[in-house]
């Protein structure tokens, strides 16, 4: 393990994007329509016991999230529709408990469920800039 490593691990946050490392965190795309995706991703939530829906913003295409469990965090959600069938989702979590081993890969963990949850909803194009 190297020392970046054991600095990541005690990261308070964790943003997904097209320049991950990490290609699980990377920038998932559906084949969906943005009304689509952004109503499915919004249920999701409202469903989830866990959660509460903040903010809803369809014009930016953000949903803001606290989350309860399994530790205390808040989550946005943006929904972006790169091209016609083609939309884009990326999170951001980010938490202000401290933990004597890390949040990382606990948040990392609820990222990649989330996105599994998306992907039994939606057919994912890809993962990543990469076409």
């Amino acid at each position: 393990m190297s020392l970046r490593d054991i600095f990541i691990r005690f990261s308070k946050q964790i943003e997904t994007s097209d320049q991950q490392k990490d290609s699980s965190l990377s920038t998932h795309y559906y084949k969906a329509t943005f009304n689509q995706l952004f109503q499915s991703i919004e249920e999701l939530f409202r469903q989830d016991a866990d959660c509460r829906i903040t903010t809803v913003s369809k014009d930016h295409g953000e949903i803001a999230v606290e989350i309860n469990k399994p530790i205390p965090c808040f989550l946005i959600v943006t929904v972006v529709s790169e091209r016609p069938m083609e939309t884009a989702v990326d999170f951001k979590i980010s938490s202000e408990k401290f933990s004597p081993i890390g949040l990382y890969p606990v948040l990392r963990k609820r990222l990649i469920s989330y996105y599994e949850q998306i992907n039994k909803l939606h057919n994912l194009v890809r993962v990543g800039k990469g076409r």
